[in-house]
């Protein structure tokens, strides 16, 4: 039988007590607190179980659409996520967590993040935020330093500049990005005679006046999805950004990238910006960003760099020219919430002009007064918390040479791992790390030779059945909950450019020891086992194939 639920009044006097400091350490909020903070490792081992439970029985916890009418005690409802929420969320600080690009944590993030809170700065303007705001700009000009090493007398000029912006703080790359696309936009279609520019007139005047088809911007193959969100957003529509070929490297080809900017021109669409990855979604690769940069200088072309994953490497003076060619970039994304394991929600974009934010500049009277600091003038987002302060504590705790040694450490482990892969008769490695992730699958030496030796149809059906073998260990082994990888797909010019899935590890977590990543692949190969009819399918088809080739 339940035991009956203690129930709260609604009165003033209670509702004042939760807005305030918690009057002594007998009250529950301080004791709740404590015991939250005291060992948090712990308390995640305790709460974060192993086993899967549907998605669909979690729902039944989250069920209700009516917003209560009688309260809750804090203890009671603190039990109540412990029991539905916490339990049931992914531990994404595990060691075995090796699946995505989210991170442990450094743990003095967890009492400062209270600092943050507590104070509920609002970054949009100096009277919400006050220190909050010098504080963000300088993030802003040491992540700028970092990428393009202007002297000390270029950010005492720019840097706290009412005036100007070196980059903008948000959520994320997504919005990073939108904001890096968002300013080559109107800067390529400003005001010109009559023309009062895109911002004031729309699109439709605005390609009237230049007398445009269409516009595009040029992206790679491997380009993060966010970019179709940000054309469509931008109104060129997502068949306005223009995919380019890449390598056998999954790196775009510079020579692909010239021609469809010709192609374009002779189409009368004005190509105004072109994207360089600087560490895909999919295999962490680099695009050649110094050939795009001069290609991008000739054309005309606003050269905007994703580096939202692979930004970081700049910190490690042993592994930054994997990125030679991003300080000529116009502008840069990086994500502090991946590779500087800041929480999720720490997103930046710098312009290497400290004028580039200008023409997407907004006032208004109430709020954003010209000649102000406030932050909020050239951001796309107007409310925003102060995650600035926990990526500038970090820099400063960590510092640069500490965040060397995460980044040669995490690029050492994939290095390590893509041997270890190499060196298992049943695995393939399909994707070499630049940065620390990669990408493989399960393959059985005779399923390989038989790969080998296919032609046409029989090489698409035993790579379909692959794919559907890669899938099946994939999810078995996020279920049974012991290691976590992701899948992607990819297109190996190995075997023909088909569609291939492909599991893909991401080695960013300073925890993960190279015994895990044995266990991880012994753990796979089990899995394979608890597949009879599909392995039966596959060994079928492959002795048919080999048999027909001798």
């Amino acid at each position: 039988m339940k035991p009956e639920q203690k129930t709260a009044d609604v009165s003033f006097e209670s509702l004042l007590r939760i807005f305030t400091v918690p009057e002594g350490p007998d009250s529950t909020l301080t004791k709740i607190d404590e015991e939250l903070s005291r060992n948090l490792n712990k308390f995640l081992r305790e709460h974060i179980v192993a086993e899967e439970k549907p998605l669909r029985d979690i729902e039944k916890d989250f069920s209700r659409a009516a917003i209560p009418e009688q309260p809750e005690f804090v203890s009671d409802h603190t039990q109540h996520l412990l029991d539905t929420l916490v339990s049931h969320s992914v531990h994404t600080s595990a060691p075995s967590f090796i699946g995505h690009m989210t991170s442990a944590l450094p743990y003095f993030l967890m009492p400062l993040s209270k600092i943050m809170i507590a104070l509920n700065q609002n970054l949009v303007k100096i009277e919400t935020s006050k220190a909050f705001t010098p504080l963000e700009r300088q993030v802003l000009g040491m992540l700028h330093r970092l990428i393009y090493g202007q002297n000390d007398s270029f950010y005492a000029q720019w840097m706290h500049s009412a005036n100007h912006s070196l980059g903008a703080f948000c959520s994320g790359g997504t919005i990073a990005n939108i904001t890096a696309l968002w300013v080559a936009r109107n800067n390529a279609l400003k005001a010109n005679g009559t023309f009062k520019g895109v911002e004031k007139e729309g699109l439709f005047k605005a390609m009237k006046h230049y007398g445009y088809e269409g516009l595009a911007v040029l992206v790679s193959e491997r380009g993060h999805y966010s970019l179709k969100k940000a054309a469509d957003v931008l109104g060129i529509g997502q068949e306005g950004l223009v995919a380019v070929k890449t390598d056998n490297n999954n790196r775009i080809c510079p020579q692909a990238l010239q021609q469809r900017i010709s192609e374009l021109k002779a189409q009368n669409i004005k190509p105004f910006a072109v994207i360089g990855v600087a560490g895909t979604t999919e295999t962490g690769s680099i695009d050649p960003l110094k050939e795009i940069a001069h290609i991008c200088q000739q054309e005309d072309c606003h050269f905007h760099v994703d580096a939202a994953w692979g930004g970081a490497t700049l910190m490690s003076n042993n592994h930054r020219h994997l990125l030679d060619g991003v300080e000529l970039a116009d502008s840069v994304t990086i994500d502090a919430h991946k590779q500087l394991y800041i929480p999720m929600g720490a997103g930046m974009v710098l312009f290497k002009q400290p004028d580039a934010m200008k023409s997407i500049e907004h006032h208004a009277q109430y709020i954003l007064r010209k000649g102000s600091k406030d932050l909020g003038s050239h951001t796309l987002e107007g409310s925003r918390s102060g995650m600035a302060m926990l990526v500038y504590a970090a820099m400063h705790i960590i510092s640069r040479p500490g965040y060397e040694l995460l980044i040669d450490q995490s690029i050492e482990k994939a290095r390590y791992f893509a041997e270890l892969v190499k060196q298992q008769a049943d695995f393939e490695l399909v994707s070499e790390p630049e940065l620390c992730l990669l990408t493989y699958r399960y393959l059985p030496p005779h399923v390989k030779a038989a790969l080998e030796h296919s032609k046409g149809k029989q090489t698409e059906q035993l790579n379909e059945l692959l794919n559907e073998l890669t899938k099946f260990i994939q999810k078995r082994q996020r279920e049974t909950g012991k290691s976590f990888v992701s899948r992607t797909r990819l297109n190996p010019q190995r075997w023909g450019n088909l569609n291939t899935i492909v599991f893909r590890v991401v080695l960013a977590n300073p925890l993960t020891g190279t015994d895990i990543l044995s266990s991880v692949l012994e753990e796979q190969r089990e899995i394979a086992t608890q597949a009879p009819k599909l392995m039966s399918k596959i060994d079928a088809l492959s002795a048919e194939i080999v048999a027909q080739s001798e």
